[in-house]
């Protein structure tokens, strides 16, 4: 469970009694805009072994801060973390500290104290310690080992320069992408940046199946690169229903419609998208749903030309 579920958000305006101590390591203010690339070379490396990286990775495949990586940046991250083996009783960081690394629990028990009160456990899994360094503010909580225990961390810096610029680099990507849209005009700005900040890459090489007919709707996609064909099984063969490209996205009416895909699409070219879970869909595209459900006539309407009648349609994107 991460800090990013579990409370420790709502615990941030506490820290703001902090704000009037020393000038400290947060007046080192970080800019994603102007950090050059080159400046990548000089992240910290900690050379690992097969079995400490195997270790590493399955400790932080959970991890919603990571999720938008991309390959390249996700070996980045795993370069730059350290171990750091911890003993009962031990303050890993105390509230009201400069935040000094973001750590991904491997193994322990740890508990959270805000104001000399628990608040929550963690049991072997979790993260914390990332909002002062996202926030640039003084340490929310202090968190206490209870148990022997494992963490990888993170120092301030390369947290910031990975995370920050590959989120700051992410919305820039999708503003052009989103403002593409037809559909997503009906959102307001800080709307659509929201949904980019949403959105996760994914890559499918040719002839890959992106989405298999009858499955149970998990998001929908908008292509950045490359085409897609749509196909409908029809008494055991497959039948070409469109082909979307760039700018374009598919998967959305399954989910306006709660029912499992109507249609399978297959990746023409080597494609790359951005994928929209059925969750953040939800939450974000509450002001396009009434364009998507006028899209339903638009599809229905294209498989009686298709098949000469009316299927039961739920996602023919």
């Amino acid at each position: 469970m991460s800090s990013e579920t579990t409370g420790l958000l709502s615990v941030e305006p506490q820290a703001r009694s902090f704000a009037v101590r020393r000038k400290s390591v947060f007046a080192e203010s970080y800019d994603p805009e102007n950090d050059a690339d080159d400046d990548e070379g000089a992240t910290a490396i900690f050379p690992k072994s097969d079995e400490q990286r195997a270790r590493l990775i399955e400790s932080v495949k959970h991890v919603l801060l990571f999720r938008s990586l991309e390959q390249e940046q996700m070996s980045q991250v795993l370069d730059a973390m350290f171990e750091r083996r911890v003993t009962p009783g031990e303050l890993i960081i105390r509230q009201g500290d400069d935040g000094d690394n973001f750590y991904v629990i491997e193994s322990g028990v740890y508990k959270v104290i805000v104001n000399d009160n628990h608040i929550h456990t963690y049991n072997n899994s979790g993260i914390f310690g990332e909002l002062a360094l996202l926030y640039n503010m003084p340490r929310a909580a202090t968190v206490q080992a209870e148990t022997e225990g494992l963490l990888w961390a993170m120092d301030r810096q390369t947290f910031r320069r990975i995370l920050l610029k590959s989120a700051f680099k992410k919305r820039k990507m999708y503003e052009s992408l989103l403002n593409s849209v037809p559909m997503l005009k009906a959102l307001q700005n800080y709307e659509r940046m929201n949904l980019a900040d949403a959105l996760i890459s994914k890559r499918y090489t040719s002839s890959e199946r992106i989405i298999k007919q009858g499955d149970v709707a998990d998001g929908m996609y908008f292509i950045e690169d490359g085409t897609v064909v749509v196909k409908m099984d029809q008494e055991g063969s497959e039948i070409e229903i469109s082909r979307l490209s760039k700018g374009e996205y598919f998967g959305e009416l399954a989910l306006v419609t709660h029912r499992p895909r109507a249609a399978s699409v297959y990746a023409e070219t080597d494609v790359k998208v951005a994928f929209l879970e059925v969750e953040a869909f939800e939450r974000l595209l509450g002001p396009c749903m009434d364009i998507m459900k006028r899209n339903i006539d638009d599809y229905e309407t294209q498989l009686i030309k298709i098949f000469g009648s009316k299927n039961n349609i739920t996602d023919t994107r």
